[in-house]
């Protein structure tokens, strides 16, 4: 997809050139670059490019600048693609970005010197698709094990559980899991075990666990 009108915003001049003159060479046009936010909105405002590459930390205060100028041209410029780059995965700016749609991409610099990848990415944004750089999908995928209460329990313990849910018995879980009532009984109260339940009677701290399930998925 040659011709492809991109706008560069990165506070490091060396490294702007230097994107830039990467995405002039691989035959994309690039039709201006910006050194922070504000430079950038305007920049885009007027020349309304297919895609963006934008730092997430420019001037002034060097922190989530690029961001907000980011989700700005998204209310604004919704066809226009918007590529982040970030030195590190933070996954609370990621999903921030991506819960805008389809034209959005979220790539590690450490991405750029790979040119045919970089310059894979602003095609497949500028084609209406979403990029998502693997770095970040395994913190991704960290955050969610450090945040799913349910992570604790096996497979076989997350069935029981979900039997549970829509109000099995022991008894009805043994039918449809094709196992024997006691098996059921101790994946119960490993699952119990497991996610640190408060003692009390075995009737209430199933409705806790199922409330712990529904609350997690």
């Amino acid at each position: 997809m040659s011709g492809l009108r991109v706008v560069v915003a990165e506070d490091d001049v060396l490294l702007r050139e230097g994107i830039a003159s990467l995405l002039e060479r691989s035959g994309l046009q690039v039709l201006g670059q910006a050194g922070d936010g504000v430079e950038l909105l305007a920049l885009a405002r007027r020349t309304r490019p297919d895609v963006v590459v934008v730092d997430v930390r420019m001037p002034p205060t060097h922190t989530t600048e690029g961001l907000r100028a980011a989700g700005e041209l998204r209310r604004e410029l919704p066809e226009t693609g918007i590529l982040v780059l970030s030195a590190h995965a933070d996954v609370e700016q990621a999903m921030e970005l991506l819960a805008g749609g389809r034209r959005i991409g979220y790539l590690l610099k450490s991405r750029v010197p790979d040119v045919a990848e970089f310059v894979a990415a602003i095609e497949h944004i500028a084609a209406g698709g979403s990029i998502i750089d693997p770095g970040l999908v395994e913190e991704l995928v960290s955050a969610q094990r450090r945040d799913d209460p349910l992570a604790v329990l096996s497979a076989r313990e997350r069935e029981v559980l979900a039997q549970m849910a829509q109000g099995q018995s022991n008894a009805g879980i043994a039918r449809r899991l094709f196992i024997t009532e006691g098996t059921v009984e101790k994946h119960v109260r490993s699952v119990l075990a497991k996610l640190n339940l408060p003692e009390t009677d075995d009737h209430h701290r199933r409705v806790l666990a199922v409330l712990t399930f529904l609350d997690a998925v």
